[in-house]
């Protein structure tokens, strides 16, 4: 009897993939709560709570699209209710949790640590506490130097306190990938030109989207080599496998996006037309990199020419890279998918990158994260058009960008009436929490029907 009230109990607890649904889907609702107060507001007035809840729903799944003004809706005490859940939605729900769990210096159960093994795709749960508060200290410590650089331009503009206040707010907002900022209504259009501002939101885009795994073997490798100057060459073969592919699908990403940008946007007045080669070439790479889910803008996107927004979809959708604070669904999972293709056309058995055989599991995993967000947004995109009856390519940009958590709109997101902002909140926490842990969330569990082998069956494709 013992042991079925213990099984019982197992097959009624609930798994890490609802756990982390649910903690998203919690962690929304309680800040939408705390944003409804008048305290929240600039005129201490109560905010709907539609507007509430979408505000806190951009801000926890970090994408960055607003139906009032941050800078001028929002009081001092809104606006840092905004922060602390861009910073929770760039950490995890898991993540914070972990930290109250070290803060009262409790026991991490198995059961947590597969929690947050899940919740971060690593392979062992080896080492995973240390992880974490390697993930927890480092991320503090690159927001805090783009704050202080930051702090240069915009302690004089501003003055002390305001200036110090939108450094820090953009710092975080920029690493997690969010692209919300409380200096203006034009996000970063006023400094299109201005080099360090550029540079300082580039560096910490790129950093927040590239994944941590990428970073610790990057500066554990730098480390060892400062010991004994090993070379370049010797250098990068030290590292592994998966940081060896993200940082090469990282730049080829980035050029490639800054080349069609410049192409279509060259003679394009509206953007970059009238500017300098210098300027063009700078205002090219951040449109690239703010793409992949930054959500900043330094053109007005609804300038932008059609081939430029079509190409924007592409970067949309495909996002930053695993393990970081970029959505999409990801640079490995897009480049997975098409190595296989291209393994089958030229009849390989397995695909193979940099000498490493891609295991099935993994394609099939990549093909299912590529199809079900594929879908999700297409499905989200049609229903979009009918309530909303907004042009296709302004609607298309707008679901691309809301379930590849990136935040850019072509002025669409203020003006949705109720049912398109349901819409448009529903495609950011999908793309948040990804369409496939959505399937997951509803599933009763392991099915029985993988222990049943068929025989083959004929079918045609192609």
């Amino acid at each position: 009897m013992r042991v079925i009230s213990e099984n019982k109990i197992d097959k009624n607890r609930m798994t890490s993939t609802q756990i982390i649904v649910l903690g998203f889907l919690l962690a929304i609702f309680v800040g939408a709560l705390l944003l409804m107060i008048p305290f929240a507001t600039a005129r201490g007035e109560e905010t709907s709570f539609l507007t509430a809840l979408f505000t806190a729903t951009t801000s926890i799944c970090v994408t960055g699209l607003v139906v009032v003004d941050t800078f001028s809706h929002w009081s001092f005490f809104g606006q840092l209710i905004i922060l602390v859940l861009i910073q929770i939605g760039g950490f995890g729900v898991i993540t914070l949790f972990s930290i109250v769990m070290m803060m009262m210096k409790k026991q991490f159960s198995l059961r947590t640590r597969i929690l947050i093994q899940d919740y971060y795709n690593l392979d062992t749960i080896s080492g995973l506490i240390k992880f974490l508060r390697r993930v927890i200290k480092d991320t503090l410590i690159v927001e805090g130097i783009g704050a202080v650089l930051y702090a240069f331009i915009f302690v004089p503009k501003f003055g002390p306190l305001k200036g110090v206040w939108v450094s820090i707010f953009n710092s975080v907002s920029a690493f997690c990938n969010a692209g919300m900022d409380v200096m203006g209504p034009n996000s970063l259009i006023d400094y299109q030109t201005n080099l360090p501002v550029n540079l300082i939101t580039m560096t910490l885009i790129v950093l927040g989207g590239i994944g941590y795994v990428v970073w610790f073997d990057v500066i554990e490798n730098i480390k060892r080599s400062s010991k004994r100057w090993i070379g370049l060459r010797a250098f990068w073969r030290r590292l592994e496998v998966h940081t060896k592919l993200v940082i090469n699908l990282t730049l080829f990403l980035i050029i490639s996006g800054a080349l069609l940008v410049l192409l279509f946007e060259w003679n394009n007045p509206d953007t970059i037309g009238n500017m300098s080669v210098g300027n063009k070439i700078l205002a090219s790479f951040f449109q690239s990199i703010t793409f992949r889910t930054a959500g900043f803008a330094t053109v007005p996107q609804e300038a932008l020419t059609p081939s430029t927004c079509i190409a924007g979809l592409m970067y949309m959708f495909v996002g930053g890279s695993p393990v970081g604070t970029a959505g999409g669904i990801k640079t490995v999972t897009i480049f997975v998918v098409m190595l296989n293709v291209f393994s089958f056309i030229r009849n390989r058995t397995e695909p193979v990158v940099f000498s490493r055989a891609v295991s099935e599991k993994l394609i099939n995993k990549a093909s299912a994260i590529v199809m079900s967000n594929l879908m999700l947004s297409i499905v989200l995109l049609m229903v979009l058009m009918q309530v909303c009856h907004v042009p296709a390519l302004s609607a298309a940009y707008e679901i691309f960008s809301a379930t590849g958590t990136v935040g850019l709109s072509r002025g669409l997101t203020s003006s949705l009436n109720v049912p398109g902002q349901i819409v448009v909140m529903i495609g950011m926490y999908a793309g948040r929490i990804g369409p496939i842990s959505m399937a997951l969330f509803f599933s009763t569990g392991r099915s029985d029907k993988n222990d049943i082998r068929f025989s083959n069956g004929h079918f045609i494709v192609g």
